[in-house]
């Protein structure tokens, strides 16, 4: 019998800094209805889907705090919760994280059909700044306000009700980085879920990449890890023009070939749905990727040892 799970990406149009939490909630409880209308079981959202991407802004600590959610859930968030369990939907949920003891993450939980929370990761590839950058009247001061994720990439299963997949979480940048998928690849992953908010443009007047690079990009990094991991991926993304800046939209679902088999046509909340056959992961870990065949690691110590380039030494 296949182990087929239909999964979807909910991805979310801009969240103003002036938004209120009822009216966010709002808006992912329609998506996620939308999604389950359509026999989703699970639900991808965005990172940080709960605000507006704060850390484009330089705010004192007061601010910041009130970004942060200490609990998950919490009462500000429960109905979304109640929701999904009534529906028997699962999902992944991208939020600020603010520990008992005071430390604060770029974090996405997974959540099972019962409310269960299934696991939780916290985002390792912090891109920007902590201190802004001078001259620049929007920032990206990630560093500023998380600390860099200390869960690693430890691979989890999914309920029975999805077939049991091999799961892994990313956020946003780490999407980017082939060494947090085969991390997971090397788990077995069968199925990626991750969340981002990725800029536009930039915001400060370069023009080296515009909205339709940047999309290729991000759409690029899916196929290319799901495909050389053997893995369906799903990306969700939040989108549009959040407070005058500009985030990419490119929603995915993309098959362990690399293949598209869904993305997002708009930069608005929208929900696309896929069935994914976990099986279909076989074929390439059996074959071109069969990592216990092929793999040589006694040759891979640099990826490990050195952080940043080393030229080779010239002659």
């Amino acid at each position: 019998m296949a182990r087929i799970v239909r999964v979807a990406a909910a991805q979310m149009g801009p969240i103003q800094r002036s938004a209120q939490r009822p009216e966010t909630l709002a808006r992912m409880i329609a998506l996620l209805e939308g999604a389950a209308a359509q026999g989703a079981q699970l639900v991808i959202f965005p990172e940080l889907a709960l605000t507006t991407f704060f850390p484009r802004w330089l705010m004192d600590a007061s601010e910041a705090g009130g970004y942060f959610e200490a609990n998950m859930p919490n009462p500000d968030v429960q109905a979304f919760f109640d929701r999904a369990r009534e529906l028997a939907v699962g999902f992944y949920l991208g939020y600020a994280e603010l520990t008992p003891d005071g430390h604060r993450f770029n974090t996405s939980i997974t959540v099972g059909p019962d409310g269960t929370v299934l696991a939780k990761y916290r985002k390792t590839h912090l891109p920007g700044t902590a201190e802004p950058r001078p001259g620049a009247t929007i920032h990206q001061l990630e560093k500023r306000y998380f600390e860099y994720g200390d869960t690693g990439f430890q691979a989890f299963y999914g309920v029975p009700q999805w077939k049991a997949p091999v799961m892994g979480m990313l956020i946003c940048n780490d999407r980017r980085w082939p060494e947090a998928w085969r991390s997971y690849g090397l788990q077995g992953v069968e199925l990626m879920v991750m969340g981002y908010n990725s800029a536009a443009y930039d915001p400060n007047g370069g023009s080296t990449e515009d909205a339709q690079l940047r999309t290729f990009h991000s759409i690029l990094a899916t196929q290319s890890n799901a495909y050389m991991n053997s893995t369906w991926a799903v990306s969700a993304a939040k989108a549009g023009d959040e407070d005058g800046y500009g985030l990419i939209g490119g929603s995915c679902i993309v098959d362990p070939n690399g293949i598209v088999v869904a993305q997002a046509k708009t930069l608005e909340d929208e929900v696309i749905v896929a069935d994914c056959d976990l099986d279909a992961c076989r074929q390439g870990r059996e074959k071109m990727f069969n990592f216990e065949a092929h793999r040589r690691p006694e040759h891979y110590g640099r990826l490990i040892e050195q952080v940043g380039v080393v030229l080779p030494a010239q002659a």
